[in-house]
């Protein structure tokens, strides 16, 4: 018996008689042309071929194996050091391995139906969408001659590489999910003011004195610390996105503190942070005769009057408040870092006690 006796026969069959070219069919004038000559593979007659046609499509899942390897090792190893170069070498070498492997174990994917799976041509009449129990048994024997035909239990190279790849392909997802941000419980992380670090203007970074403020004025200010960051990294990213405080004057006789924050006020001057405790937008909106501060965002609306109320809106937490006082030198400086977390509030946070 030669190789070409050996050859799976076409899916289906012998083609009916109905089906046959040249035969008219009921109703229709245009007769049907019929399936053409199903014409072989170099794979399909050449052991050779298609043994090397298996390892070439193993060897792409391999590949793609130790590219989703890479993608791990890049993550952990590439920009700890925080600087920009090294987070642009971190992102290339991520964007290369994670894509290289999606590409090779789809390449591989499409190799392996072209060039080791059956390829028959098959004829699919129209029917109704609801199937018959004689449709749904044909249906499950269809589906376990093609999971043999695909040659998935006899190709084991192939199939232990593909779901070796395919169990690696969700870790760098779950790496991943490290960079949605710190980790629930750290989100605060005790921003980069503390005791005597000195008040200074966002822009200038020139330090205040109490005199300097006006009152009914609003002074969008940052500490002093943040200008002793390294100008690339992370580290003054953060620092820039929690850090930042408006300061504002009223008369003391407006300022309802709670207990504790008696002396957090230097002569009607309040301290509080920028950030939005709804989604973290920044706010500077003040009105000067209600003492409300308004987010341009959601419209959350802070009493910084009444120690950062929220008497309107979505936000869900008090405005944090930045303890203030003066130093030796006459400038106003900060008493401690925040005593609450600043920026959005989520389930684990604590609400301040009001």
């Amino acid at each position: 018996m030669s190789h070409d006796d050996k050859l799976p026969r076409p899916y289906g069959g012998s083609v009916p008689e109905h089906e046959k070219p040249d035969t008219p069919v009921d109703g229709d004038p245009v007769r049907d042309p019929g399936l053409p000559e199903h014409t072989y593979r170099l794979t399909d007659k050449d052991p050779k071929s298609e043994r090397r046609a298996e390892r070439y499509v193993a060897g792409m899942f391999g590949l793609a194996i130790l590219l989703l390897i890479g993608f791990l090792v890049a993550f952990v190893v590439f920009g700890l050091d925080g600087s920009l170069e090294a987070l642009r070498l971190s992102n290339l070498a991520l964007g290369l391995t994670f894509g290289g492997a999606l590409f090779l174990i789809g390449a591989g994917a499409v190799q392996w139906a072209r060039k080791l799976m059956a390829d028959h041509e098959v004829i699919s009449d129209r029917h109704d969408l609801s199937s018959s129990p004689e449709n749904t048994r044909a249906a499950a024997e269809a589906f376990q001659t093609g999971t043999a035909e695909s040659g998935f239990g006899r190709r084991p190279l192939i199939r232990n590489t593909l779901l070796g790849s395919l169990a690696l392909l969700p870790l760098p997802v779950v790496f991943l999910l490290r960079d949605l941000g710190p980790l629930p419980g750290t989100t605060r992380e005790y921003t980069i003011w503390d005791e005597g670090v000195r008040v200074v203007h966002d822009r200038s970074f020139e330090p205040i004195r109490p005199e300097e403020l006006n009152m009914g004025s609003l002074v969008n200010a940052m500490p002093a610390t943040f200008d002793d960051l390294p100008h690339d990294g992370p580290d003054r990213l953060n620092s820039r996105a929690k850090s930042p405080v408006i300061l504002v004057r009223m008369p003391p006789e407006d300022v309802t503190p709670y207990d504790g924050r008696e002396n957090w006020a230097v002569d009607g001057i309040l301290g509080y942070s920028k950030i939005c405790t709804h989604v973290g937008c920044p706010i500077s909106l003040y009105e000067q005769d209600t003492h409300h501060l308004l987010c341009p965002c959601h419209q959350s609306t802070f009493d910084l009057s009444n120690n950062g109320r929220v008497i309107f809106g979505p936000a869900a937490r008090d405005l944090p408040q930045l303890p203030l006082m003066v130093d030796s030198e006459g400038y106003l400086v900060a008493q401690s870092d925040f005593t609450e977390p600043v920026g959005p509030s989520y389930w684990e946070r604590d609400e301040y006690p009001r």
